[in-house]
């Protein structure tokens, strides 16, 4: 079926995966692969799990248990708080959940009574990036509270950085960390499992040997899919970038102006798009649009390939500097960003394509 596609090298997944995994096992730290970044796709997920990974963190239930059907049989983590609605289901399907709320744990605690089981759980802390998370002063109390339950176990704490407030991992934030837990284990008489403090964003404290030592547990899913830490989102040593390769069609090839002409209005985003006028350029309709990724996380792979714009169904670029190499019915090859990846991954209208190209250690 003709329609834009997106290769997935499985190959170079697990390379990444065996890099960070050995990293982390260098400084005692346990690997969790985060696979939301391309919806719990089973061959990532193996992928993953060739390469070292303890096991796989998801945030949607949906996608653990297309994971469980396809025979990935592993420990699994729900990463996205459990909704209060759903917990029977989070019981079931996960093994590990990240939570904040007493409600939320008394339902579980609930949830496991009925099917017999512990249902672990991370509690998490808030150390400054306002996502999810206790303030660590009201961490004692939460986890005396939680510990009454019964049918949920504290496996430990955990913190989450550089997402919703971008506030990167430090000596400080970390070991402000490692300190709560220290006073929560000496407070309550407990030694807690886990302190799961990194993700891709941290690992050059990892790397620098700076991440305080109690740090234990990182959940890993960008520098495994794409080779990059999550800082300042650059290649990490030993790892490829080019895993995943969106593929889209050229539809029109036409000699057209730069610049729109008449009376300017917004777009079909409510947007005001602006245009540099370089006269008239080969510009490429290509089958792709805003409905299935994110045009500005795509890199043409091509010199002389530059993107203009995009409208719900199609990508607009600019090959007048290709030499005439592209020709309609072509392809033109993009690597995605993080963001360009979950959105391709999410399209039902984008074929993904796993292949194997043999790099691997």
């Amino acid at each position: 079926m003709a329609r834009p596609y997106l290769t997935i090298d499985l190959d170079k997944i697990e390379h990444n995966a065996r890099t960070i995994v050995a990293l982390c096992a260098q400084h005692g730290i346990t690997v969790t692969g985060v696979t939301k970044g391309v919806c719990g796709h089973p061959d990532v997920a193996r992928a993953m799990l060739r390469g070292g990974v303890a096991s796989i963190g998801e945030s949607h239930l949906e996608n653990i248990r297309r994971l469980r059907s396809a025979g990935v049989n592993t420990s699994y983590m729900l990463l996205r708080l459990p909704p209060l609605s759903e917990v029977d289901a989070v019981v079931e399907v996960a093994d590990v959940s990240l939570n904040s709320e007493l409600a939320v744990l008394a339902a579980l605690s609930q949830a496991a009574h009925g099917c017999s089981r512990i249902h672990d759980v991370v509690v998490m802390v808030d150390l400054g990036d306002l996502r999810e998370g206790i303030w660590p002063a009201d961490l004692l109390h939460f986890v005396r509270e939680a510990r009454q339950l019964s049918g949920v176990r504290i496996k430990g704490i955990g913190t989450n950085l550089a997402c919703f407030g971008a506030v990167a991992p430090s000596v400080e934030n970390m070991g402000r960390l490692v300190e709560v837990a220290r006073e929560l284990e000496q407070a309550l008489g407990i030694r807690l499992d886990w302190i799961s403090g990194a993700n891709s964003s941290g690992l050059e404290l990892i790397a620098a040997g700076r991440m305080p030592q109690r740090v234990n547990h990182a959940r890993i899913g960008e520098a495994i899919l794409l080779g990059r830490e999550t800082v300042h989102r650059g290649p990490w040593p030993d790892t490829v970038q080019d895993a995943f390769v969106l593929h889209a069609e050229v539809l029109e090839l036409r000699r057209k102006p730069s610049v729109p002409i008449g009376e300017r209005c917004q777009d079909a985003f409510g947007k005001y798009p602006t245009f540099e006028d370089r006269g008239e350029v080969l510009r490429a309709l290509l089958d792709i649009g805003r409905e299935d990724v994110d045009i500005e996380g795509l890199t043409p792979v091509e010199q002389g390939v530059m993107i203009l714009g995009g409208s719900s169904d199609y990508l607009v670029v600019d090959v007048s500097a290709t030499g005439g190499r592209f020709r309609v019915g072509d392809d033109i090859a993009f690597a995605p960003k993080y963001g360009a990846l979950l959105a391709a991954m999410t399209s039902e209208y984008v074929e993904k394509r796993p292949i194997r190209s043999g790099v691997v250690n």
